[in-house]
């Protein structure tokens, strides 16, 4: 099978709008302090921005599940098409958003439209491709989504050193704008476009919407932004002051805005073939089972609110942790329940019964439980040791790792067509234990020598093995009308591994800390009249807090050798090598 050039400009652009979602999770961290502060809160009230973040998180995984049911039932290109709108969207709130309210909206709205992305790109590469040739591109969409992760620290600094923060959400929205557009065109000269065109395509030519999306938009940006110059005339201020109190959109122009939005969503009611058609993705979403859908989201969002909350560097998970893991554990039992009853729920009955479908699942699992690790306590190993004065800096020590995980995508998507999914798999969360043990053993000086660089290429080169394989298997055992639902959930179950296993090994690591504290003589003791100040006491205070990050380094081995083992046992005989070579390893 030789795919058109169309397919494949569909497949990379596809794959580009992943690499700027996946740089959007982490380029916000850079900005924080700044966003915070646009936000009115103080500098020291940094943790009160974390719902920046953590509703990223939350649209990211909770609406995962049903974005990939829709895509199934939908197609490939429409759920595209929608989720660079949404992430577009979400680009904009945030980009215009004066509080933290507006900012969290915005920050769900991009997790939603960059979640959905992935698993409509990932069934679009099981739609192109047979199983045994999927794993080249499952692996280079993996490579470019890990670059993004690598490019988003990089982009916010330089976009930071020219412009504010709206700076980087303003290039996310004109991106999402020109991806949107050429993911269009890209896919009316492809195979993989559906019957639907000839209505979205009439659907563009809808005047009066993009009209009252002009207005709105002119009207939402001078109401969020209040341009000095305008608000202080005296005849164009009037228009921003509000009739009732000091509520920004309760004046002329953010009434405008809201009068804009009303007529823009009656007007898609209303007409047939609009440019926003709400009727269809109301009828999709209600056909994906949105009540079922809701519940999962409820159980997910629990789970993120409760270890994506936190400071991981201090807590274990957010101090509400335990009601938010109460109602998710409700929401499961509610959603367990609605799957037994419902015609067709969400998770189809026997869509991931398979062995190698949720035997994938619980490797991606335990693969994102030691993922965390790294990209969380690298950075803080180095802030502690050899770039004490810079932040920026401390970061960019992780990159080291992140820079092998692309190569390790593409090298374990080529290596899957001669070896077994479960071998490569397990094979890379072999490195990745390794490097991790290797880590265990830094000290205070450790960074400081080249030779540090090894176990992050290793570890990094180890998970970049891991990821094509996983994603091969779960598509090889599921149905062709699951792959979207299928390609979610394997997501989803990285995600949640992530946030259990940063707060896993967080009380691992600060149980060793306090056990190191304890054992700390008395300052006078050591320094005598010096102190707490002399340097034995600050040394001794130092090992201490590196004790805490050796544990976690420590427990992220034994989370990627549980990968591997559970790779090497239950991703076996999966059916993701060319024929030719099915007869040198057995799978």
């Amino acid at each position: 099978m030789t795919l058109r050039p169309a397919d494949r400009t569909l497949l990379a652009l596809a794959a580009v709008a992943i690499a700027i979602a996946a740089a959007d999770t982490y380029v916000v961290v850079l900005a924080l302090p700044d966003m915070s502060a646009a936000a009115g809160l103080d500098a020291l009230e940094l943790q009160r921005s974390a719902p920046i973040i953590s509703g990223f998180l939350l649209g990211y995984v909770a609406m995962l599940p049903l974005i990939g049911r829709v895509a199934d039932l939908e197609g490939r290109v429409p759920v595209l098409l929608l989720a660079l709108a949404v992430f577009a969207a979400g680009s904009a709130v945030t980009m215009l958003a004066y509080d933290l309210p507006g900012m969290v909206v915005g920050r769900f709205l991009q997790g939603v439209g960059g979640g959905g992305l992935v698993p409509a790109t990932m069934a679009l590469v099981a739609d192109l491709y047979p199983k045994e040739r999927r794993g080249l591109p499952l692996g280079l969409v993996s490579a470019v989504q890990e670059f993004g992760s690598v490019l988003g620290p990089v982009a916010g600094a330089l976009v930071l050193a020219v412009a504010t923060w709206r700076g980087i959400f303003a290039l996310n929205l004109a991106a999402a704008a020109v991806l949107l557009v050429a993911v269009g065109r890209a896919a009316r000269r492809s195979d993989v476009v559906d019957a639907a065109a000839t209505a979205r395509r009439a659907a563009g030519r809808d005047v009066v919407s993009w009209l009252l999306l002009l207005v709105l938009s002119v009207a939402g940006a001078l109401n969020a932004l209040r341009p000095p110059g305008i608000v202080r005339d005296l005849f164009w201020g009037q228009f921003f002051v509000s009739y009732v109190g000091t509520h920004r959109w309760l004046t002329p122009v953010g009434l405008v805005a809201v009068l804009a939005l009303v007529a823009l969503v009656v007007w898609s009611l209303a007409t047939a073939h609009p440019l926003l058609d709400l009727r269809r993705w109301w009828r999709a979403f209600s056909a994906a089972d949105l009540p079922g859908a809701l519940l999962l989201a409820a159980a997910l969002g629990g789970i993120v609110l409760a270890f994506g909350t936190g400071d991981p560097a201090i807590q274990v998970f957010s101090p509400a942790g335990p009601w938010y893991l109460l109602g998710s554990a409700v929401a499961a039992v509610l959603f367990v329940v609605h799957l037994r009853r419902a015609a067709d729920p969400v998770v189809p009955r026997g869509a991931l019964a398979h062995r190698n479908a949720w035997g994938g699942l619980l490797v991606s699992f335990f693969v994102g439980s030691a993922l965390i690790a790294a990209v969380v306590s690298i950075p803080i190993f180095a802030a502690l040791t050899v770039h004490r004065d810079s932040q920026v800096a401390a970061s960019l020590v992780l990159v080291r790792l992140l820079v092998a995980l692309p190569v390790g995508a593409v090298l374990g998507g080529w290596l899957l067509r001669r070896l077994p999914a479960g071998v490569i798999a397990g094979g890379g969360m072999l490195l990745a234990a390794a490097g991790f043990v290797w880590m265990a053993s830094w000290d205070a000086e450790s960074l400081e020598h080249v030779v540090s660089t090894v176990p992050l290429l290793v570890t990094g080169l180890g998970f970049g093995l891991a990821l094509a394989p996983v994603n091969a298997a779960v598509l090889a055992a599921t149905d062709d009308d699951v792959h979207g639902l299928a390609s979610a959930m394997t997501v989803v179950a990285r995600m949640v591994g992530m946030l259990v296993g940063i707060s896993a090994l967080t009380a691992l690591g600060l149980r060793a800390f306090y056990a190191a504290q304890r054992d700390i003589p008395a300052p006078a003791e050591v320094c005598g009249d010096e102190g707490s100040r002399c340097s034995a006491y600050i040394r001794l205070q130092l090992d201490a807090a590196l004790t805490q990050e050796q544990f976690i380094f420590a427990g992220a081995a034994v989370c990627a050798l549980v990968a591997a083992v559970l790779a090497l046992v239950l991703l076996r005989g999966s059916d993701t090598r060319e024929v030719g070579n099915r007869g040198l390893l057995i799978g």
